[in-house]
C-alpha cells in the first residue's frame, strides 16, 4: 500500500487496536509495514495510522468486489509474490491502493480525524458557509499533496518496474480526482435557490473502483525507450489504431500499464490458490473460471424472510420461507 508493497496483508487488519489518547497512534504506526521515513511521518500525524488502516480495508474490499467473478479474485494469498512481478493485476493493486489512500485521507480531513488538515478550502466556494450548515468539503488538495510526500514520488527510479509502479500509482490518484464533484445545497424560502452553498465532494469509492476495473481491462503493455529530446528513458507501448508516427505510442496518464503477461490463475501457484471449488454462474463465467475442467452442480435449501408486514406501531413481522438453490462450483 505504501508504493512498495501495495495492499499487503498488514498485521491485525480490521482491528482498530490501540487508538487511545496520548501516544496510542505511535504504537499503531509501528504495527504497519512502513519504511523508516514513512513511520516518522506517521508518528508526526495523529490520526494517520487509523486512516491508513481504513484505506487498506477500503482497497482490499473494493478489489475483491471488482474481481469477484474473475479467475484472480484479489485474495490475500499469493499477493507478496504477485507484487514482485509486472502483471496487469499488479498494476491494478497499485492503482486501487493509491486511490484508497487518497480517498481515505481526504475524507479523514473533512471528518476532523486529522490534526493538520480540515475541510476543503478551494477558492470560489462558500466553504465557511458550508461548514455553518453542517457540511464539510472533502480536502483532496491536502490529500494528494501529503500522499506524494508520503510515497516519496520525487525519488523516481530509473528502471522500468519503478516507472511502471509510479505510473499506476498516479492513475489511482487521478481516478479519485476525476470523481470530485461540486455539491450544492439550497437554503431559500420554500426550497428555492435564492441562497445556495457549494462544496467539494468525492464520488463513492465503488465508482472509482469500477473505473479502475475498466482501466485494467484495457491495460497497455509497455517497454522502456530512450527519448533523446529530454535525455532519459520513458514508457512506450504499441502503436495505437491509426497512429501515423513511426515512434511507439506513449501510454496516456489514465492508462494502467504492465510489463509481462499474467499467468492463467487456473491452478494453485505462488500467485493464487487457483479456481478449484470457486462458485460460478453457469450462464456467465463457469467456462472461463473453471478453465475447461468443468463444474459440479449442487442443490441446497436456503431460508429467507418473506411475507413481511409492518405491525403497529413500530416493528416488522416476517415469515421464514425456504427455496431450493442450485450452486455451481469449479472441479479440481
Amino acid at each position: 500500500l505504501t508504493g512498495k508493497e501495495a495492499l499487503t496483508h498488514f498485521p491485525s487488519l480490521g482491528a482498530p487496536g490501540g487508538s487511545g489518547p496520548g501516544k496510542g497512534h505511535v504504537k499503531q504506526c509501528e504495527l504497519l509495514q512502513l519504511s523508516r521515513r514513512q513511520k516518522r511521518l506517521c508518528r508526526r500525524e495523529p490520526g494517520l495510522a487509523e486512516t491508513l488502516r481504513d484505506a487498506i480495508r477500503l482497497g482490499i474490499l473494493e478489489c475483491q468486489f471488482q474481481f469477484r467473478s474473475e479467475r484472480w479474485n484479489c485474495s490475500l494469498e499469493g499477493r507478496p509474490s504477485l507484487l514482485k512481478r509486472g502483471f496487469k493485476e499488479t498494476a491494478f493493486l497499485y492503482a486501487v491502493s493509491s486511490a484508497a489512500l487518497t480517498h481515505s485521507l481526504a475524507r479523514a480531513c473533512s471528518a476532523g480525524r486529522m490534526e493538520r488538515c480540515t475541510c476543503d478550502d478551494s477558492p470560489g466556494l462558500e466553504n465557511r458557509k458550508a461548514w455553518q450548515w453542517g457540511v464539510c468539503g472533502d480536502n483532496l488538495k491536502y490529500s494528494t499533496k501529503f500522499l506524494k510526500k508520503f510515497l516519496g514520488q520525487k525519488r523516481i527510479g530509473k528502471d522500468l518496474r519503478a516507472k511502471v509502479d509510479i505510473h499506476n500509482t498516479n492513475v489511482g490518484i487521478k481516478a479519485v480526482k476525476n470523481g470530485l464533484k461540486t455539491t450544492c445545497k439550497c437554503h431559500g424560502v420554500s426550497g428555492s435557490c435564492a441562497v445556495r452553498t457549494c462544496w467539494k465532494q468525492l464520488s463513492p469509492f465503488h465508482e472509482i473502483g469500477r473505473l479502475l476495473k475498466l482501466r485494467y481491462d484495457d491495460a497497455v503493455k509497455v517497454f522502456s525507450t530512450s527519448n533523446d529530446a529530454v535525455g532519459h528513458s520513458e514508457l512506450a507501448g504499441p502503436h495505437r489504431h491509426g497512429h501515423w508516427a513511426k515512434q511507439p505510442a506513449l501510454p496516456r496518464p489514465t492508462d494502467l500499464v504492465y510489463v509481462e503477461d499474467s499467468p492463467s490463475f487456473c491452478r494453485p501457484s505462488k500467485y493464487s490458490l487457483g479456481t478449484a471449488g470457486r462458485t460460478c454462474s453457469r450462464e456467465g463465467n463457469c467456462d472461463s473460471m473453471c478453465c475447461g475442467r468443468g463444474y459440479n452442480t449442487q442443490s441446497r435449501l436456503v431460508t429467507f424472510s418473506c411475507h413481511c408486514q409492518v405491525q403497529w406501531c413500530c416493528y416488522v413481522e416476517c415469515q421464514q420461507c425456504m427455496q431450493e438453490e442450485v450452486v455451481y462450483s469449479c472441479k479440481q
